[in-house]
C-alpha cells in the first residue's frame, strides 16, 4: 500500500516555534515529527510514500532525502500554492494503483494502522476515517457512528459538538476517491465528505494521539513520549 503524508502546512498557532522551520521538523524529545510517522508507517509495512510539501519545503527535503536512510521510498510533491487537504493528495496520489492511506506529517500517533487497513477492506466502501475520542471535540471533525462503523453524520468544528468521536485526519481511501475531488483547493471535510453520502467509515483506535496544534498540546506530546520512554 501507497501513503501520503501531509506536511505542508505553517504551523501558525506554534509560532515563534515554526518561525525559522516548519511544523514537520518540530523534535519530539530527540526526533522530528514527521520522522515518528515515517517510521510509524515503515512498521506497518507501507514504505511507498509521498510527501506534500509547502512551508520551507527544501528544508524538509534536505532533512529526509530520498527515505533510504530510513528504509523507506519518499517522493516530494511541492505545492506553488496551497491546495488543501483534498486538493494536495489529489496532486500526491495520481499514480496510485490501488488503495491508499493519507495521514498527517505534523501529528503525532501510535495508532495501528494495520488494524485500520484491515477494517477499511473489510466495508469496501471508498474511505475510512481513523477516529479517536476528546474532551474538546469542537476544534476536530465531529462524527456519529453506527454500530457497524458507518459514518451518519460529520460536522466541521461544530460549535455544540454532536458526540466526542472526531476525526483524526487519518484515512484510508479507494483510488476511485480521487475522482470526487475537483480540481484546486479542496478540503475533504467541507468539499468531499459531503458528496459521497453511505461511503464512510470511520474506526475509533486505540491508542495515543495528538494534533500538536498548540504550544500546550506540542510540550505535552513531548511529555508524553518522555513518560512512555522512562524504564518501569
Amino acid at each position: 500500500m501507497n501513503a501520503v503524508i501531509m506536511a505542508g502546512g505553517k504551523g501558525t498557532r506554534l509560532a515563534p516555534l515554526t518561525d525559522h522551520s516548519p511544523k514537520p521538523l518540530m523534535p519530539i524529545i530527540d526526533k522530528p515529527i514527521l520522522r515518528y510517522i515515517i517510521e510509524l508507517l515503515k512498521k506497518h509495512g507501507i514504505t511507498d510514500i509521498s510527501v506534500t510539501l509547502g512551508y520551507m519545503a527544501q528544508k524538509i527535503v534536505e532533512a529526509f532525502g530520498d527515505g533510504r536512510d530510513l528504509g523507506v521510498n519518499l517522493h516530494y510533491v511541492i505545492e506553488k500554492e496551497p491546495l488543501g487537504t483534498a486538493g494536495s493528495v489529489k496532486s500526491a496520489a495520481s499514480a496510485f494503483a490501488d488503495d491508499f492511506l493519507v495521514i498527517s506529517g505534523d501529528a503525532y500517533t501510535d495508532f495501528n494502522l494495520t488494524e485500520l487497513i484491515d477494517f477499511h477492506r473489510s466495508h469496501g466502501k471508498l474511505a475510512t476515517i481513523a477516529a479517536t475520542r476528546v474532551k474538546d471535540p469542537s476544534q476536530f471533525g465531529v462524527m456519529l457512528l453506527n454500530s457497524a462503523g458507518k459514518v451518519r453524520s460529520f460536522i466541521e468544528k461544530p460549535r455544540i459538538p454532536i458526540s466526542d468521536v472526531v476525526s483524526t485526519g487519518i484515512y484510508v481511501f479507494k483510488k476511485e476517491i480521487l475522482k470526487k475531488i475537483p480540481s484546486g483547493f479542496q478540503d475533504f471535510a467541507r468539499n468531499v465528505f459531503p458528496t459521497i453520502p453511505g461511503q464512510i467509515y470511520a474506526k475509533i483506535m486505540k491508542g495515543y494521539w495528538s494534533d500538536i496544534g498548540t504550544l500546550l498540546s506540542y510540550y505535552s506530546t513531548n511529555y508524553h513520549v518522555a513518560e512512555e520512554r522512562m524504564p518501569i
